[in-house]
């Protein structure tokens, strides 16, 4: 007998009782796709960031807090970290320093969360981030410093629906108006409000301190051995991107660990639901299996065709999963771009395979017990089975 002859009997026996094994697959499905659905958010982060990390931001960051404590963002540093970097400027080939200091303002609802993203007013916000273009109104200039203006990236604006003339509260006391709104350009930057350095050290009290300086390379293949010159000479910490890169794929590792487990219970209950649907398949076809064996079929044999059954219920399962994961991703970016312009899952060929692979193996483990149940048939008594 081929094995397309077995894949045919195997999907006979399925489909005999057609309720149950919808049932059964439609559990896997939902396991798989919440699997897929959780990991994806890893994926789709990952790629965000190794696709638009390289086009923008500092070559290095320099700030007093290790990036395994998290991103720079309590004002911490002082300002005259500045003039120690710029003094090496020559020697390391520096282009360009530039203070930072940065703030979070949110709420209950995430559309209205925003980072505030303070530079010099004189350096621009090209200086750290080159790409950026000025749609409406105008970019910072070197007057503004200290004075109540901001500049808003396109999605900051839409979230917090301001217009040129918008006023923008800091807190209480400070308040800035909106002289210039960014042109969509990267869903990072899109959702920064820049201030000049002056206004936001004055919003978060931290006059004469910074959150991190960005530093700009002549050359940004020096990136490690620059930073790693700063990091000695000055006692603090300086990370290039690709440090941040490396960071950030550990922590989604790490998250996507724990998304993996939640995941698992899910799986696990499917795979009991598959051990359940077969089994009560052998049961009920006991006779069916002692005339296989009367007729000459080997245990090894009636044994390969109860673990396709449930290879097969699982593949079927895993491939719904597949495609009730895509309709979640794509629900899921809908709503990520329109909150900060990214899609922020993506299903990528790992996560395709590493779906099909587990929904099989779930399906191998399912069908052992049923398997050997079936080929250990006594040939008297299943015959003599009413």
């Amino acid at each position: 007998m081929t094995m397309t002859d077995l894949w045919r009997l195997a999907w006979r026996g399925l489909t005999r009782r057609r309720v149950r094994t919808l049932l059964t697959a439609l559990g896997i499905t939902v396991a798989v796709a919440s699997m897929v659905i959780f990991l994806s958010l890893g994926e789709g982060i990952r790629k965000v960031f190794t696709q638009q990390l390289g086009g923008i931001g500092p070559d290095i960051q320099v700030s007093l807090t290790p990036l395994s404590q998290g991103l720079a963002m309590h004002p911490n540093m002082p300002a005259k970290a500045v003039q120690d970097i710029s003094a090496l400027s020559e020697e390391l080939g520096i282009q360009s320093v530039t203070p930072v200091i940065m703030a979070v303002r949110g709420g209950l609802d995430v559309t209205q969360s925003v980072v505030l993203y303070g530079l010099p007013a004189a350096q621009g916000i090209q200086a750290v981030f080159p790409g950026t273009t000025v749609i409406q109104g105008r970019a910072l200039q070197p007057a503004d410093e200290g004075q109540g203006v901001a500049v808003a990236g396109a999605k900051a604006a839409q979230n917090l629906h301001l217009k040129l003339g918008s006023t923008l509260n800091l807190n209480r006391r400070n308040r800035v108006k909106v002289e210039g709104i960014l042109a969509p350009e990267s869903g990072l930057v899109d959702n920064f409000i820049f201030l000049p350095l002056g206004t936001l050290q004055r919003s978060e009290a931290a006059e004469g301190r910074v959150s991190l300086v960005a530093v700009k390379l002549d050359d940004p293949r020096q990136a490690r051995a620059v930073a790693t010159a700063l990091a000695k000479k000055l006692d603090l910490e300086a990370a290039t991107q690709s440090d941040f890169l490396s960071f950030l794929d550990r922590a989604l590792k790490i998250s996507d660990a724990v998304r993996f487990g939640i995941s698992l219970i899910a799986l696990i209950v499917g795979g009991l639901a598959v051990a359940n649907t077969v089994m009560m398949g052998v049961y009920e076809r006991i006779r069916e299996f002692g005339t296989l064996r009367a007729i000459g079929a080997r245990p090894a044999f009636v044994r390969a065709l109860v673990l396709t059954e449930s290879l097969l219920l699982s593949l079927v399962g895993g491939v719904g999963g597949l495609l009730l994961g895509l309709l979640g991703i794509w629900v899921v970016n809908v709503y990520t771009q329109r909150l900060a312009g990214i899609d922020a899952a993506a299903l990528t060929p790992r996560l395709t395979l590493l779906a099909l692979g587990i929904s099989l193996l779930l399906g191998l483990l399912s069908g052992l017990l049923p398997a050997r149940a079936a080929s250990r048939l006594n040939i008297t008594d299943a015959l003599g089975r009413v």
